[in-house]
């Protein structure tokens, strides 16, 4: 955290593309100077430093909003003031011990307090001189659209692949020889580049779109929605078949002889005693699954299937990198409130079935 101080936190740009030029460090600057002093003094006092750590969050996010809207004072209206170098490893180093005190002090729920202050600072205009959020004013109307359809991407993919692996899982535990070969698959698969299978599977969808004219009027073609789906549903099939198979085996055998003791059939031990068990560490490869397809639904732009990634590639072409920041920064939120929400069903549910606490949280 330290050594952010000695790079640029703010950058003036003339325009959009243009280079930025450093800004010298504001009062802003040694106030969060003063904050990561603190944090060192506090590093033995989990609790204090977690305090700090959430104010030190805060005060590089209030610096950014602060020193963008003096810098663009009597600028033209086409100027931007981005985050510097500095910036960013400033919040990465806030991260970083917000979390280690966080886990230290055993007090992780509370590593969240930042969250909610700073949705509410930005919504009350806070960082709207920052210059990926005049962007986002400008690409409000298409944002919104794109931001949705990379969650429907995602859900949809997440859909079929566990329409797809449950079945694989229950399988291949079933059928051990069958299980090597089926996680064989699914791991070779995800070794392929996503740009190399969205490139492979346009020709035999498209021919395929082509002999089946029904196809054609679903939507079904080789590029667009229907090869993203597809190459998304193969990704995702490696975490929620690898885990659902050491959910199952990992049930305890205990319960398993308790429950056709009690007279039960195989299908009946499968759903009232084996699944609900492998249940949370089930769901591990789910939370996965969802942050893997989260980041790997951009790509999918490439081939005209929309998302987050339209604005990445746009600005790598135009080399503007508030574009990329655009489609970038909705993306890792998605990603951290995602795995926040696996995390919490995990452990809920591993509470309610009497679980050891973490239980699911650890995916194999």
């Amino acid at each position: 955290m330290l050594l952010s101080l000695l790079l640029p936190w703010l950058e003036l740009r003339p325009n959009r593309i243009a280079a930025g030029v450093p800004l010298p460090p504001g009062a802003w600057a040694w106030a969060c100077a003063a904050l990561a002093a603190a944090l060192l003094l506090a590093a033995r006092r989990p609790g204090l430093a977690l305090g700090l750590g959430n104010l030190a969050v805060l005060a590089g996010v209030a610096a950014l909003g602060q020193g963008a809207a003096a810098a663009l004072t009597g600028q033209p209206p086409v100027a931007r003031v981005a985050a510097g170098g500095g910036w960013w490893l400033w919040l990465l180093g806030s991260a970083v011990a917000l979390w280690g005190a966080a886990y230290a002090g055993r007090v992780r729920g509370w590593a969240w307090a930042w969250l909610p202050v700073t949705l509410g600072y930005v919504l009350l205009g806070g960082l709207s001189s920052w210059s990926v959020w005049q962007e986002g004013q400008v690409e409000a109307a298409r944002l919104g659209q794109e931001l949705a359809q990379h969650v429907r991407l995602t859900a949809a993919a997440l859909g079929l692949s566990v329409l797809i692996g449950g079945p694989l899982a229950v399988w291949s535990v079933r059928r051990p020889g069958a299980g090597q070969v089926v996680l064989a698959v699914t791991g070779g698969i995800q070794t392929l580049p996503s740009l190399a299978l969205l490139g492979l599977l346009i020709a035999p969808l498209g021919a395929l779109s082509q002999a089946v004219p029904a196809l054609r009027s679903l939507g079904v073609s080789g590029i667009g929605t229907a090869p993203a789906l597809v190459a998304l549903t193969l990704y995702a099939l490696l975490p929620v078949v690898r885990n659902g198979v050491a959910a199952l085996r990992g049930v305890d055998a205990g319960a398993l002889d308790a429950g056709r003791g009690m007279g039960m059939t195989p299908g009946q031990l499968f759903w009232r005693v084996q699944l609900p068990l492998a249940l949370p560490v089930w769901l591990a490869g789910l939370r996965q699954a969802t942050v893997l397809l989260i980041g790997v639904t951009a790509v999918a732009a490439l081939i005209g299937a929309g998302g987050l990634g339209v604005y990445i590639f746009r600005g790598l072409n135009a080399s503007a990198t508030d574009l990329i920041l655009l489609g970038a920064l909705p993306a890792c939120l998605l990603a951290i409130l995602a795995d926040a929400a696996w995390r919490s069903l995990e452990a809920g549910l591993a509470r309610r079935l009497g679980l050891p606490r973490g239980a699911g949280m650890v995916a194999p």
